[in-house]
């Protein structure tokens, strides 16, 4: 990936996140990051994981209660989930936004669900006691299989069941994808694939994944579908309409306790709006030349969205 995977994320660190991020971290409120929400509406304590996309997520859920009078403080960039979800089970924090495949993952080894309503009934049951999983999310932040534009449009590629329409193609991935189950041998066994020949690039669908995608060198990328390349080169990113990859959307997770209908609902609410492409949005705004702050990119969209003013 081109941050580490939602699946394994830096769990090296959870230690040393547990005994710092935790302590540390400052609270902050508000639509600005500042004040509370004054509300009658209870209080909530929103976590994030250590990358920019999932912090400003936090800031959307997190702004999106305090605008409609929740008191919302937050610890942010607390680290992986060996870490935040201990907090969430201790009540050190009360929401954190996930994703879906991977925090199954997580807490069930053997899950093999793909489909989004499958890892959602799987993620119920697989929680620990006190906690809840709301709406899954439009927007996923997972593997994805993209073509140029030119490349689309010359071979009518709209799915990764319309590659079945080349005698030959060069996909490019990480190593690991030669073997994944949801690989090459996915792309075989689910999708009939035969015709695929893979040219490995450790590079978690990065800057050389692209440039050979670019320059012919391959015709076929693994690029995680938040990476800002995809909008900035106008990617088309092929459908996968028989679930290969498992359902990687955004749920955020809380303690049941906290989690009143009100609440409930209005995370629901916001969850409706989320897209793949305001993910992309915001990775493009805070990890490109804009250097946005993740605060402010959740307010920008929760204003857009109608959630603030």
């Amino acid at each position: 990936m081109k941050k580490i995977s939602r699946g394994a994320i830096a769990a090296i660190a959870a230690t040393v996140a547990i005994g710092l991020t935790l302590a540390g971290c400052a609270n902050s409120k508000s639509l600005s990051g500042g004040g509370s929400g004054g509300g009658d509406g209870g209080s909530i304590t929103v976590g994030s994981a250590n990358f920019p996309e999932n912090v400003a997520l936090a800031y959307v859920y997190g702004q999106a209660l305090a605008a409609d009078g929740v008191k919302v403080s937050y610890k942010v960039n607390i680290g992986a989930r060996a870490a935040y979800i201990p907090a969430l089970e201790k009540g050190e924090i009360n929401l954190i936004p996930e994703y879906a495949g991977s925090i199954l993952s997580f807490l069930d080894k053997n899950a093999n669900q793909k489909s989004s309503d499958d890892v959602k009934t799987a993620l119920d049951s697989a929680l620990p006691k006190g906690l809840t999983a709301t709406d899954f999310a439009p927007a996923a932040d997972s593997d994805s299989l993209n073509v140029t534009p030119e490349f689309a449009q010359k071979n009518g590629l709209k799915s990764i069941a319309d590659l079945s329409k080349l005698s030959s193609v060069t996909l490019t991935a990480n190593p690991e994808f030669e073997t994944r189950p949801d690989g090459i041998p996915g792309l075989k066994s689910v999708y009939g694939l035969t015709n695929i020949t893979f040219s490995p690039i450790n590079d978690g669908g990065g800057p050389a994944t692209l440039k050979a995608l670019l320059d012919g060198t391959t015709q076929v990328a693994d690029i995680y579908s938040t990476t800002p390349s995809i909008l900035d080169n106008k990617l088309v990113t092929l459908d996968d309409p028989k679930n290969l990859f498992a359902s990687q959307q955004v749920v955020p997770i809380g303690t049941t306790s906290k989690l009143s209908h009100k609440i409930t609902a209005l995370l629901n609410k916001v969850s409706a709006k989320l897209t793949t492409k305001d993910l992309l949005e915001f990775n493009k705004r805070i990890s490109g030349d804009e250097k946005a702050d993740p605060k402010a990119v959740a307010s920008d969209w929760l204003k857009d969205n109608g959630f603030s003013k």
